[in-house]
């Protein structure tokens, strides 16, 4: 099998069920961010340190890949007859019990940090961005079409996640969070 269809040559692509919509829709912007999502949590892993963020953030590249598929399935009836599951609330659930967690671990915050530190924590900084603007994509799309409540909530916990690991990674990697200075 050929990796290239030449279906989208024309600017097209084609959703699960069959519908044909340009490659430059809400529906197509949004579970292209959460792919963006994936490739940088899976730069990430190469930089962490900690072995259960990594086998977490394993975790988390695979609700993402469901969440794409989630995201590309429009509820149609056609589709409805198909069975498609969607995002469950377990979902949410495993990621407030991490947040939870990693927090437990670390000194509470009493200013704002800055982005950086080690290398993993920067690059979670860099996951915790293209999370937040895979939120506001979904959002944009739930404007529009017919898409489940959880994906929305999971992307939201999912950014605060990835702010608590990258104080987490910088813990374990003797890094001090950079404290914001609005005076500098």
């Amino acid at each position: 099998m050929k990796i290239y269809t030449k279906t989208g040559d024309k600017g097209e692509t084609g959703l699960f069920g069959g519908e044909r919509v340009s490659k430059d829709s809400l529906r197509i912007s949004a579970y292209g961010t959460v792919d963006e999502l994936n490739a940088f949590i899976g730069y990430a892993i190469t930089e962490i340190k900690d072995v259960s963020v990594i086998e977490n953030l394993t975790m988390i590249q695979n609700h993402l890949f469901f969440i794409g598929s989630d995201l590309a399935t429009p509820e149609t009836k056609k589709n409805l007859k198909l069975n498609i599951q969607r995002t469950p609330e377990s979902y949410i659930k495993e990621i407030e019990n991490l947040i939870d967690h990693y927090d437990s671990q670390l000194e509470k915050l009493k200013n704002f940090i800055l982005p950086g530190g080690s290398k993993g924590a920067a690059l979670l900084h860099i996951c915790r961005t293209v999370c937040r603007r895979a939120e506001r994509e979904v959002v944009a799309l739930k404007k529009t079409v017919t898409i489940g409540d959880n994906i929305v909530i999971f992307l939201n916990r999912l950014s605060d996640l990835f702010f608590v690991l990258s104080r987490f990674e910088n813990k374990v990697s003797n890094f001090p969070d950079t404290i914001w200075n609005p005076k500098s």
